[in-house]
């Protein structure tokens, strides 16, 4: 080694420290948008010269969007079939007029249109639901195309597989999309054996390794939808499991939501599915037996949104803000899984601050330890200002749902929480109609009856370790 590179190495591994910090920080400056989160970053990288940028590389940079800007590249960039119009708001029912607002905003975020003519059933337990469900499944003459997160061995499952295999078996072309975390949640059973040997095609959403299945893995498809001859569609918060269906006996049930549409507004459900299953398989579905004619079937305007780290990346937000914002009279919120931003909780707190009466339904106990605590701390902010939010007795209450002023209806897979709003990719139905949104928001009402408050008094009663573990458990909110 030359004498002046031995005299001169200390200088040069100082500049090669200067040259990593100096990147490192134009990076942070380029890409955080968190003022705060830029600044804690940039100092750390400063004081900790040579480990901070290691630190921020390992810790700071977000790989989920990165990640998700590729799956961008890779999505199919044919148009879609429903483009928005300008008149959307315009045929709003007398009820929801004063939403007019609001349905342009979510078809500016969507770029779809607000369909007539639809039919909109909810079908409030999974024995009512696969029942119907399969009874379409039974009845298909052309195409079945089924997406969803979980889809477990067990005996609902068995169902599925038992009726999907019949449709394939009498020439109806069947498609089945599972997420490949979800698919292993009955592990070491899964779904996909038999179903390929029912002689149905499958496809696994982005198949990660995993030695068994992670509930916080990122970047998932959460979606929940099922489509028969392009014509019927099912969507919700339901997955293909046992705990779902109380005919089975369940060790853990589960208490959920899911709906029938017919109408118009099943486009929105069969493009969502098919882009999905074109971006995994590269399978283009085409054809009438995908894309058939839809006639009027009812009165409720609807539009299915898309949401989603790739292209979509925070709309389900906007949607939530807007749909605060324009409420006037009442809101009514029911998921199972409550880490609102703090966007969202403000929105909360200026809705009630407005005097629209603001009611959020949770269940008393959670089937993730981790984001029940984070929840609890962050409850006090949500209350501070007149808020009100319920404790669901028992089984697992899964529903997603949202009421506006008896006049607007948001369902779907999405919860209040980062893993749907930021990380995975979720499908919901926003729907405009005064009977609909009355008969859900009479059933949360009814939950209600059966739940249990939660005051400040309540969250300051809380033990000393049992906040501290609450704290700590925040501020993993973001990965949750």
């Amino acid at each position: 080694m030359p004498d002046w590179l031995l005299s001169s190495w200390h200088w040069l591994s100082a500049a090669a420290v200067v040259a990593l910090d100096l990147y490192a920080t134009a990076h942070v400056i380029l890409h955080k948008r968190d003022v705060q989160a830029a600044i804690g970053w940039a100092g750390l990288i400063w004081f900790a010269p040579g480990v901070g940028p290691i630190l921020y590389y390992l810790l700071g940079v977000n790989r989920v969007e990165r990640k998700a800007r590729r799956l961008k590249r890779r999505r199919p960039t044919r148009p879609h079939g429903t483009h928005a119009t300008p008149g959307d708001a315009d045929a709003l029912p007398p009820a929801a007029a004063h939403l007019a607002p609001h349905a342009r905003l979510v078809g500016h975020l969507t770029g779809a249109p607000l369909l007539g003519g639809n039919a909109v059933r909810p079908l409030p337990t999974g024995t009512e639901a696969y029942a119907e469900m399969l009874r379409a499944i039974d009845g298909a003459a052309h195409t079945v195309g089924l997406s969803t997160y979980i889809f477990d061995d067990d005996a609902a499952g068995a169902r599925f597989v038992e009726a999907l295999g019949r449709a394939a078996a009498r020439g109806v072309e069947v498609r089945v999309l599972i997420d490949d975390i979800g698919a292993r949640y009955s592990w070491p059973r899964t779904a996909v054996g038999p179903l390929r040997r029912a002689g149905v095609q499958v496809a696994r959403f982005l198949p990660q390794f995993y030695p068994w299945y992670f509930a916080y893995a990122n970047l998932r498809s959460h979606r929940k939808i099922l489509v028969v001859d392009g014509a019927v569609g099912f969507t919700g918060g339901m997955n293909i499991r046992a705990a779902h269906d109380p005919t089975t006996n369940p060790k853990s049930p589960v208490a959920d939501l899911h709906f029938r549409l017919d109408g118009p507004a099943v486009a929105h459900l069969r493009e969502a599915f098919a882009d999905d299953w074109e971006f995994c398989t590269r399978d283009a579905l085409a054809g009438p037996g995908w894309s058939p004619h839809l006639s009027p079937r009812g009165s409720a305007l609807a539009r299915g949104v898309r949401s989603g780290p790739d292209d979509a990346f925070k709309r389900l937000r906007a949607v939530l803000l807007g749909g605060l914002a324009a409420a006037r009279s009442s809101v009514r919120v029911v998921t199972p899984y409550f880490l609102p931003d703090d966007a969202l909780i403000a929105g909360l707190n200026v809705a009630a601050l407005r005097g629209v009466g603001v009611d959020v339904v949770l269940p008393a106990k959670s089937n993730l330890r981790l984001v029940q605590w984070a929840c609890a701390a962050q409850l006090g902010q949500v209350l501070e200002h007149g808020c009100r939010v319920w404790l669901a007795p028992p089984p697992f209450a899964h529903t997603k749902l949202m009421v506006v002023d008896r006049a607007w209806v948001l369902f779907g897979s999405s919860n209040w929480d980062p893993r749907s709003l930021r990380l995975n990719f979720e499908f919901d139905v926003e729907c405009y109609d005064a009977d609909l949104a009355g008969q859900l928001d009479n059933g949360v009402a009814h939950t209600i009856g059966r739940s249990r408050a939660v005051t400040p008094a309540t969250l300051r009663a809380r033990s000393l370790p049992a906040k501290l573990r609450d704290g700590a458990a925040r501020l993993l909110t973001p990965y949750l």
